[in-house]
């Protein structure tokens, strides 16, 4: 069992390899990590171009400094969504503030509190990406279908009590999105630097 001293070996071995420089390396992260890197992205920009441009920069920025991944900080998929949030939010806060700059409507407190929204619904979508696949087919069910923790129960084939549990832990993490360092999350997401 991994511990945070003790990286998952996938990771270690894919920073090892990105560090010799193999391609492959890079392609096989980038299939791994590329929908999550642009969902995060797109969340906080609202804009797809501007969400393939940060999928662009952190894929770069991973392929030419490997080293700056610490494999005892945490999974190297945090490590990615931290840097793919850190780099959407400063394109958010640059693209807003030069439309300030330019006589666009609003304020710097505009500005912060749409980064703040935007830096939520991004940790919230990682929260919901990162956790235990039983959790989030109930939250989905419940969400997405309607449904009560009854009939999540019979639609995931476990006890109204396991539903329940389900529902309860899902829900549990998901109001993390909110919280500084709240768990699940990666560094960035909960403050720290």
């Amino acid at each position: 069992m991994a511990t945070k001293d003790a990286p998952p070996r996938w990771d270690r071995k894919m920073q090892q390899r990105l560090a010799r420089g193999e391609a492959a390396a890079l392609g096989e992260l980038y299939d791994r990590f590329a929908s999550l890197v642009h969902g995060l992205a797109h969340r906080v920009l609202g804009d797809e171009r501007a969400a393939d441009g940060v999928t662009r920069e952190v894929f770069t920025h991973v392929w030419e400094n490997p080293d700056a991944y610490d494999p005892k900080q945490g999974p190297l998929r945090s490590w990615v969504a931290t840097l793919a949030h850190r780099l959407a939010v400063q394109r958010l806060r640059a693209t807003e503030t030069a439309a300030l700059a330019r006589g666009g409507r609003g304020t710097t407190e505009d500005l912060e509190r749409k980064v703040r929204s935007a830096s939520v619904a991004a940790r919230a979508d990682y929260i919901v990406t990162a956790m235990p696949a039983p959790l989030r087919a109930a939250l989905e069910l419940a969400y997405f279908q309607r449904r009560d923790y009854r009939q999540a129960a019979t639609d995931l084939g476990v006890t109204e009590d396991e539903a329940r549990r389900r529902l309860r832990l899902g829900l549990q993490l998901l109001s993390t999105a909110h919280d500084a360092g709240g768990p699940g999350a990666p560094p960035e997401y909960g403050g720290a630097r």
